[in-house]
């Protein structure tokens, strides 16, 4: 994921976190799916999670702006999925939406650096990789 942040146009420790923000399993963990990206990364590698209607389980996958993503049918009823949704804000991240009666979310777009909340120092993780 490094080597492609670094051959993409823009500031490499933002492009590196936004291709990161763009992983399956980060997604379905910010979405409120799963409570942790730990058991986000379990429902994609179990087959729970779609993307546009398909099942995929590459927690890794890169999810495309547009792209839907959400819980299979049969795998709507799981107690983990409902326990991680019930009262989660939906709206406090701008770059994805959430329907609760298809359980489905919507990837809009790439998120901005300010809109990423954690306290990251990309650059510090640029520098670090960068070190041959």
């Amino acid at each position: 994921m490094f080597d492609k942040a670094l051959h993409s146009r823009g500031i490499t420790g933002e492009v590196l976190l936004q291709l990161l923000e763009s992983r399956l399993d980060n997604i379905v963990f910010r979405l409120g799916i799963a409570p942790t990206r730990a058991s986000a990364r379990q429902l994609v590698s179990h087959c729970h999670i779609v993307v546009d209607g398909k099942v995929v389980n590459i927690p890794s996958y890169t999810v495309k702006p547009g792209q839907l993503i959400g819980v299979r049918e049969k795998s709507k009823s799981l107690e983990v999925v409902g326990d991680a949704l019930a009262g989660f804000n939906h709206s406090k991240y701008p770059w994805i939406e959430w329907d609760q009666a298809t359980m489905t979310g919507k990837y809009l777009h790439q998120p901005e650096r300010a809109d990423i909340p954690e306290n990251i120092k990309e650059q510090l993780i640029v520098e670090l990789y960068s070190k041959n």
